[in-house]
């Protein structure tokens, strides 16, 4: 009985199979790189009030208004999408709306008033477009900055092919997200920004534990095939790269289910970033090696009288 399992098991996840696996992911890895890009140049992203400026206020109504019947009203007052989200206590809600225009001068309490008899706002503030603008600067400057202390990383641990490898998943993670967000028009703001900063940190741990394998893997095989040491190492960080992101993702899940409005932006670019994450390890992080021409030979330690005689 063991025997004829591990004969459908070796059928499945043959060296053949997984290569053609292999070369289907990336594939579609590159198709889906290439839309994520070109969703985020044509639509753009609906940027957060944390970004564009504006105002947010907590305020205190009766108990019968609902959320439907608020934002209907605040939408027609102030002449935009407004953003209305419950809180803990069934009578509390956080409005948040852009700057009003000269076309719609209505203010906060004139608005409510139309919809509860009880209006009392709790506090608010004004978040002013130079202080967006600030925001946006800073965030791009702390990505740029994850980049640069990533790419001085790689460049250390790894041979430059596998460090591009992992790099380039990287990018591919983060340009996921952009476009998933660019597609669906979904709010991008601080928290936002945290979850990609969060998913360039998991995105590079997920790809060093496979491109660490790969070194083992080909400095003790160094007369092995690329391909067939590739699809090992592959197959001996499968079980760990599965535990890893499932119990990640039920984690994250259960943030994006019970979290309420207020996160949910931030849990679904976790729950694609990490999905993506362990999908661009394998059809990123070790395809693209493999096409600049990764051999074990790159690995293999030269004996002390080569290194003497290379010296001027």
């Amino acid at each position: 009985m063991s025997t004829s399992k591990m004969t459908v098991s070796d059928r499945y996840f043959s060296d053949s199979n997984m290569t053609l696996l292999r070369k289907v992911m990336s594939v579609i890895s590159i198709v889906l790189f290439m839309s994520s890009v070109m969703l985020v140049a044509v639509k753009g992203f609906n940027w957060g009030l944390d970004f564009t400026g504006g105002v947010v206020a907590e305020v205190q109504l009766s108990d019968q208004v609902t959320k439907d019947a608020l934002k209907t009203e605040l939408d027609a007052a102030f002449q935009q999408d407004v953003q209305v989200v419950g809180m803990a206590e069934q009578d509390r809600w956080t409005i948040r709306y852009s700057q009003l225009t000269e076309a719609s001068q209505t203010s906060l309490v004139d608005a409510l008033a139309s919809v509860s008899d009880q209006v009392k706002v709790l506090n608010s503030s004004v978040v002013g477009p130079q202080v967006g603008q600030d925001m946006v600067d800073q965030g791009g400057l702390a990505v740029l900055v994850c980049f640069l202390m990533i790419m001085l990383y790689l460049s250390v641990r790894f041979e430059w092919r596998l460090a591009l490898g992992a790099l380039a998943a990287i990018i591919y993670d983060v340009t996921i997200i952009f476009g998933l967000f660019a597609l669906t028009q979904f709010e991008f703001n601080l928290t936002v920004l945290a979850a990609v900063l969060a998913i360039l940190g998991y995105s590079l741990n997920d790809s060093i534990i496979i491109a660490d394998r790969v070194r083992e893997m080909l400095r003790g095989n160094p007369n092995g095939d690329t391909d067939n040491l590739l699809n090992e190492s592959v197959k001996a960080t499968f079980s760990r790269t599965m535990v890893t992101s499932g119990t990640t993702l039920l984690t994250v899940s259960a943030l994006w289910l019970l979290g309420g409005a207020a996160l949910q932006g931030f849990a679904i670019a976790l729950v694609v970033g990490i999905a993506s994450g362990t999908w661009s390890s394998i059809s990123v992080g070790i395809t693209l090696p493999k096409l600049l021409g990764l051999q074990p030979c790159h690995y293999q330690v030269k004996p002390v009288d080569e290194l003497e005689d290379s010296r001027p």
